[in-house]
């Protein structure tokens, strides 16, 4: 019997990731309208940066933005959870929801958290990685520094966090609950 070739192999591997990409997609859409609607409530992207309580102990404060980001993560990782749950990692037994959700939560928490100060040096003028005028500012929903910096942050997060849920959430939490029930 021959070994399977490098695409027999990695084939498998290579459709989830294009299934994690395209939910990953849709997933970035509702973040994308979670973040238009918060704004938009907010009086626009041009109040992103207001202040909405000062972190104690720093000299820094917590500002919508801030906001948009945890809310928009929260709601799209609900959503790209059971998205994946269903369809991109569904060929293996499952465990019960919760017990996959929290490992996804986790890492999706800790992407969420590093995105967080990707999301802020994107939108500090300081910031060696300030998305610069005239391509990007406030006065206008498509230039909007504050979507793009959404947007942005979420590509760059998206890869680690395939390779984590690929091995944690959706392999070992699966193939421990697999083994203690049988």
């Amino acid at each position: 019997m021959t070994p399977p070739s490098l695409i027999q192999r990695y084939a498998p591997v290579a459709r989830q990731f294009v299934k994690f990409g395209l939910v990953g997609g849709a997933g970035v859409v509702v973040n994308m309208l979670v973040a238009i609607v918060m704004n938009k409530a907010n009086g626009g992207t041009v109040n992103a940066q207001n202040i909405l309580f000062p972190i104690p102990g720093t000299r820094y404060n917590f500002r919508f933005t801030s906001l948009v980001w945890i809310v928009g993560f929260l709601v799209a990782n609900v959503f790209n959870f059971q998205l994946n749950r269903s369809w991109t990692f569904r060929h293996t037994q499952k465990a019960p929801w919760f017990r996959e959700f929290w490992p996804f939560l986790a890492v999706g928490s800790a992407a969420a958290v590093v995105g967080l100060f990707i999301k802020i040096a994107f939108t500090n003028p300081k910031s060696p990685i300030y998305l610069p005028e005239p391509w990007f500012h406030e006065n206008a929903g498509l230039q909007s520094r504050e979507y793009w910096s959404q947007l942005f942050t979420i590509l760059i997060t998206m890869p680690i966090n395939f390779v984590v849920n690929k091995l944690w959430t959706f392999s070992h939490v699966r193939n421990k609950h697999a083994a203690s029930i049988t």
